[in-house]
C-alpha cells in the first residue's frame, strides 16, 4: 500500500548569513525596514515539502506516492524522481508556469527568512486524490491553498486517514477553515510557532485540538517534540543529538517522513515521533533537504540506542 504525499515540489535556493538577523533588525524601525544580508554561500537544491518527505520515506523503504505539480522547467525534478525510484505517475508538469521556488537565508542561529514563489503549485488543485492507487495513509502538506482544501476534503470523503501539516501555509487559512481541516484529518503536525498560531486562529487550546483527532504532534527543534494521543496527557519526547548542525532546511519534512513510516506500520504515535526525531537529527547534519542518507536498519538501530526501543517489539505492518 502507498502513502500519498500531497504538497509542493520546488527548487530551493539556499544561502547562509554569517551573522544573526536579530543584530541587524531594529524593532522600533520595522515600519521603514530596508535591509540586505551578505550571503557568501549559495546552493540550489531539489526541495518542496512533498519531495522532501517522499525522499526520506523512500530511504526508509516506505512507498511514497507524490501528488504535485511542476512547471515547464521541472524536467530535472522528474528525472531525479526516476533516479530515486519514486513514482511520479501523479506528478503533472504544467506549461506556462515555473516550478515553485523557495529562496532561503539561514543565519548562524539557524533562524531562516524565506521568500516563496508558488508558480505551478498554484494549480495543484487541478489534481485529484487517486482513489484507485492503493493509498491507505496520506499527508496534506503545504501546497496551493485550494489544493490543500480540496485534497483534505477528498481524503476525508474517501475515509483515508491523513496528517494535516499546514506548515508555512498556515497563515493562508482563517479559524473556520483550520477547524474544518482538524475535523477532517486523523492527526495534526505543527512546529511550536505554528502551534501558537493554530491556537490563536482556531480559538482552541492544544488540548482541545488533540481531543478532536487521533493525535497531535508539536515539534520543538533540538528539544524534540510534544505528543498528544489516545486521550492521554501530553508526552514530551526528547530530541536526538545531531552529529553536526549544518542546515535546518527540510528537517521538519524529514521528521514527517519518520512519522508516516511509523504510522504506516502500525506504530504508536509516540514511537513514530521518536523515529521522526531520528530523521530530523540526520537531516540537520547535512546541507540541503534531500542529501542525507539513512536506511531503515540504521534508523531503527538509532531508535534503540537513543530511546531504548527494541525494533523487534515494534509492529512490522499495520
Amino acid at each position: 500500500m502507498s502513502t500519498l504525499i500531497c504538497g509542493s515540489l520546488a527548487f530551493d535556493t539556499i544561502t547562509t548569513f554569517d551573522g544573526r538577523f536579530a543584530d541587524h533588525i531594529l524593532p522600533d524601525k520595522v515600519h521603514i525596514l530596508n535591509i540586505s544580508f551578505l550571503v557568501p554561500t549559495l546552493r540550489r537544491e531539489f526541495g518542496g515539502c512533498a519531495g522532501n518527505i517522499a525522499y526520506s520515506l523512500a530511504l526508509l523503504g516506505g512507498q511514497p506516492l507524490i501528488l504535485a505539480t511542476l512547471g515547464e522547467d521541472g524536467q530535472s525534478y522528474l528525472d531525479r524522481l526516476d533516479a530515486l525510484q519514486i513514482p511520479r505517475s501523479h506528478v503533472r508538469l504544467l506549461q506556462g508556469s515555473y516550478t515553485a521556488q523557495a529562496h532561503i537565508i539561514t543565519d548562524r542561529d539557524n533562524n531562516q527568512i524565506t521568500s516563496f514563489h508558488p508558480g505551478a503549485m498554484g494549480r495543484a488543485h487541478e489534481l485529484q486524490v487517486p482513489l484507485d492507487a492503493g493509498v491507505d495513509l496520506a499527508i496534506v502538506a503545504p501546497d496551493g491553498r485550494a489544493a490543500m482544501i480540496e485534497h483534505a476534503a477528498q481524503l476525508a470523503a474517501a475515509g483515508i486517514p491523513f496528517i494535516f501539516d499546514p506548515g508555512q501555509g498556515l497563515p493562508m487559512f482563517d479559524g473556520t477553515e483550520l477547524r474544518r481541516f482538524i475535523g477532517q484529518c486523523s492527526w495534526v503536525a505543527v512546529n511550536d510557532y505554528e502551534a501558537e498560531l493554530l491556537v490563536e486562529r482556531t480559538g482552541w487550546s492544544l488540548e482541545h485540538i488533540a481531543a478532536q483527532v487521533r493525535g497531535l504532534v508539536v515539534t520543538r527543534g533540538e528539544l524534540g517534540c510534544r505528543v498528544w494521543s489516545d486521550d492521554a496527557a501530553a508526552l514530551d519526547i526528547p530530541g536526538v543529538p545531531a552529529t553536526a548542525i549544518c542546515d535546518p532546511t527540510g528537517c521538519g519534512d524529514a521528521f514527517r517522513a519518520g512519522l508516516l513510516y511509523g504510522l504506516s506500520r502500525g506504530w504508536s504515535l509516540a514511537d513514530s515521533a521518536r523515529l521522526g526525531n531520528v530523521l530530523g537529527a540526520e537531516k540537520i547534519a547535512v546541507h540541503g533537504p534531500q542529501n542525507h542518507r539513512l536506511d531503515a536498519h540504521t534508523a531503527l538501530s538509532r531508535l534503540h540506542t537513543v530511546y531504548g526501543i527494541t525494533p523487534a517489539a515494534l509492529p512490522a505492518v499495520r
